[in-house]
């Protein structure tokens, strides 16, 4: 019988961070953790959320339109926007309220609120990619029902994560925060990933881009021009949803982002992509 070394630390590879945890501990996304010897998700079908809503709610526009999607959340993220909109479950661990949902259980309401318009799941509310294996293990039974998959996500995961999970993934929404390196390492972050996260999904799925506008910190014209003309490069058509924020979490005493700089933003956008959206304006 082999003897768990409680002082061996494991590396997660899963994302950028590459924690070394010894047994017990639990990495930097609040999610995963050594237990016996093993990095496992702590929040595997442990949901926190469970909705039935718009396809355009996750932001995707173009990717059966008029749909719905049940959208399940669990908790913990490996980013650490000041921002963030669902912190009370994205920045909290395994003390967070939730309630089991097997990945059978899960394909199973999928298909039972087809009769409401339901197309599959979607799989959002914080960073689902921190437990890919639930993700993975889901979609594939999503699919063998005849359902889509949606992953609504940072794209702060190594490539391997992404290679796990896109064989069962009909579309993405990727949080493209921003265009500098300096903005991804306020967030806790890495550019360089994502960017390489929405060159490979975008050949393998339906992609579409998504970016929060914070004054005072991403919301020049530089910026989104330079944005612009990268996602471009990739393919004219992925579309890009310009959106605003509203004071939350660690920014709550702050502004929200004016109409008018959203859609002057989208304007300059438009120079280069042929889809962009402004759906909070």
């Amino acid at each position: 019988m082999s003897v768990i070394n409680p002082n061996q630390k494991i590396t997660c590879a899963t994302c950028f961070y590459r924690c070394a945890l010894a047994e017990g501990q639990v990495g930097q996304c609040r999610a995963r953790a050594n237990k016996n010897g093993s990095i496992v998700p702590l929040n595997y079908g442990m949901l926190t959320s469970l909705s039935l809503d718009p396809i355009e709610k996750k932001p995707l526009y173009l990717f059966y339109p008029d749909s719905m999607i049940l959208s399940a959340g669990s908790f913990g993220c490996n980013l650490h926007c000041p921002f963030c909109q669902n912190a009370s479950i994205s920045q909290v661990g395994d003390d967070a309220a939730t309630e089991y949902v097997s990945p059978e259980m899960l394909a199973q309401k999928a298909e039972e609120f087809a009769r409401c318009g339901n197309i599959g799941v979607a799989f959002t509310y914080n960073e689902p990619l921190i437990s890919w294996e639930y993700v993975r293990d889901a979609s594939l039974l999503v699919h063998e029902r005849g359902m889509k998959n949606v992953v609504v996500t940072s794209g702060s995961v190594n490539v391997s994560v992404l290679e796990e999970v896109l064989p069962h993934i009909d579309a993405m929404n990727i949080d493209l925060k921003g265009f500098t390196d300096s903005w991804y390492k306020k967030l806790g972050g890495d550019f360089e990933i994502v960017k390489n996260a929405i060159t490979l999904c975008q050949s393998r799925t339906h992609v579409e881009l998504t970016t929060l506008i914070v004054p005072h910190f991403n919301d020049s014209e530089n910026e989104m021009r330079e944005l612009a003309r990268w996602v471009s490069k990739i393919d004219a058509n992925i579309p890009l949803h310009i959106t605003r924020f509203f004071p939350r979490y660690l920014m709550a005493d702050g502004e929200p982002t004016p109409v008018a700089t959203v859609r002057r933003l989208a304007q300059v956008a438009r120079e280069y992509l042929l889809h962009v959206f402004t759906g909070n304006c």
